[in-house]
């Protein structure tokens, strides 16, 4: 098995980028979903409720003196805005507080005026940018942590509620298979994509290396009407997950790749090439479905 494609999410909702290499950060990867959207009131924006965040895109930059982050909607792309990669915690500005899920009042830092400005154009809808520093810690839910040895709780960005998402390209492959047109693993969103296992394997890794890191599989994900959403169009249909429920069913959620949890202390780079090794496993939440 190989780790067959690496993606960060900048913002969060917003357009992913493959990259060759990514450095594992407790709250997942670098530069992954530090940044978010909120209403004015600081609740969290996806596009479960606004499908049309599907179309916005965004790049890193590398050209400028300093790395910084370009964001464009794909039927204007002259419309460009420019960020910073990163905010350094010389420049944090003012703060609010933030919900997303069950987490509430998470602190965060107001981007730029410009920002907010640009975003409420292109979504029509009141809106402001935020972004996650380095002092915010968001924990994970507790029923799924792995503490480590000083009793620390794992902590996570602006994903929905783990750092990290592996699904297995057989896993999709296997659904491809069942689905009445095939669909891309943009659907998804995941960060760690591996080739050479078999479909739904991913299920049962409890623990797995990477580039001689330590990495813990503690949920299944379960999945929401945003893989409904076609990342190319903006459009909701009702695959994959009409076909999911026939076969990936379990307590009424659908479940389609693994949480993912960093080891105690990881750190370092993730490199697409790199061999996976599956150092323990546990029962599978499903039992395999037939394949065919």
């Amino acid at each position: 098995m190989i780790l067959s494609d690496l993606r960060i999410y900048p913002i969060k909702s917003l357009g992913g980028i493959s990259v060759p290499e990514a450095i594992v950060d407790e709250k997942g990867f670098r530069y992954d979903r530090r940044f978010m959207l909120v209403t004015p009131s600081g609740n969290f924006i996806t596009q479960r409720t606004n499908p049309h965040m599907a179309l916005i895109d965004v790049a890193i930059d590398q050209q400028t003196t300093y790395a910084a982050l370009r964001v464009w909607h794909r039927n204007r792309p002259e419309d460009v805005l420019t960020l910073p990669l990163t905010l350094s915690p010389d420049a944090v500005g003012d703060t609010m507080r933030v919900s997303i899920w069950d987490s509430e009042n998470v602190p965060a830092v107001l981007v730029s005026e410009e920002a907010d400005q640009w975003f409420s154009k292109v979504l029509d809808l009141p809106c402001r940018l935020v972004f996650m520093p380095d002092s915010t810690r968001r924990t994970v839910d507790p029923a799924y942590d792995r503490r480590d040895a000083q009793g620390q709780a794992s902590v996570v960005s602006f994903a929905d509620g783990y750092p990290y998402l592996l699904i297995g390209q057989a896993s999709l492959d296997d659904l491809n298979r069942r689905l009445p047109a095939p669909i891309e693993m943009l659907r998804f969103r995941p960060n760690i994509v591996v080739s050479g296992s078999s479909p739904y394997d991913e299920d049962a890794w409890q623990q797995f290396q990477i580039g001689g890191m330590d990495f813990y599989g503690v949920k299944p994900c379960a999945r929401c009407v945003l893989t409904t959403i076609d990342p190319v169009t903006g459009q909701k249909g009702r695959e994959p997950l009409h076909t999911l429920t026939t076969y990936r069913q379990w307590r009424h959620k659908i479940l389609f790749g693994q949480n993912v949890l960093p080891g105690p202390g990881s750190g370092g780079l993730l490199r697409v090439g790199q061999p996976v090794e599956v150092v323990s496993q546990v029962e599978p939440w499903l039992a395999p479905p037939e394949l065919g």
